[in-house]
């Protein structure tokens, strides 16, 4: 494929991938964080990105999201995509149903919102304000958004990262839940390993603005930690990343 050089984001992919990235550079002050990336996911495939922090996960995200356009090479994506961040990024001024519906273009009605709200369990507060949300049900509220949007692509940029162990464990249940049922792909970035294998059909490791690693989960679903070969996948990837397994269970 060839490389076109400040093309923006397209929105539209031709059958069989949901992203096609090739030669993908941005750089800031001269210096690539993204250097020459390419990557492809699949319609329906759930990949989970993994990278030191500085690495470019977040950066790749955004430019797969349309919101960082000031780049090299080609990027393509699909028309109807979605965001949702590790912070929730509510409006406090707005209820929880106005949130979900923000930036949908004419005028939403409320039981598209409520919708939505219902299928990550939060339907009961829809009425609420923002800042009477718990930290899950803040990113449920987020997701809720993301999904109104009934996208083909959904960007997952750490939305665990904030939470609670045992909050995170039920946010991670029920992103799989969504992705069985919805069909949709989708790219995690993370810093967790356990969650990228928990969660991805696919990880990649990213490491000086390229993907460095693939490595493919082909371990049944739901996934048990417990596993011997959830854990060797576990490790690999640690060493991957340059930690040491042991260390890492320790901690």
């Amino acid at each position: 494929m060839a490389t076109d050089v400040h093309r923006p984001v397209t929105p539209a992919v031709p059958a069989p991938a949901a992203v096609r990235v090739e030669g993908l550079t941005r750089t800031f002050d001269g210096r690539p964080v993204i250097d020459g990336l390419r990557l492809d996911v699949r319609p329906g495939e759930f990949v989970a990105l993994l990278g030191r922090s500085g690495c470019g996960k977040s950066t790749l995200l955004r430019v797969l999201a349309g919101l960082d356009r000031d780049i090299e090479g080609t990027v393509l994506v699909p028309r109807r995509k979605a965001v949702a961040f590790q912070a929730p990024r509510l409006m406090p001024w707005k209820r929880v149903w106005r949130n979900v519906v923000l930036g949908l273009p004419g005028r939403p009605d409320r039981a598209v919102a409520e919708r939505a709200l219902a299928e990550v369990g939060l339907g009961h507060r829809s009425q609420a304000w923002p800042k009477t949300l718990s930290g899950g049900e803040a990113q449920r509220a987020s997701l809720a958004r993301a999904l109104v949007r009934e996208p083909d692509l959904l960007l997952l940029d750490e939305p665990f990262g904030a939470l609670d162990a045992l909050t995170r464990v039920t946010a991670q249940r029920l992103v799989a839940e969504l992705w069985q049922r919805r069909g949709c792909a989708v790219l995690l970035v993370t810093h967790d390993v356990e969650e990228a294998v928990l969660l991805a059909d696919r990880v990649l490791v990213m490491d000086e603005g390229v993907i460095a690693h693939e490595q493919l989960v082909d371990l049944d679903r739901p996934r048990d930690i417990a596993d011997p070969r959830f854990a060797a996948l576990r490790a690999s990837l640690l060493e991957r990343l340059g930690v040491d397994a042991h260390t890492a269970l320790a901690a």
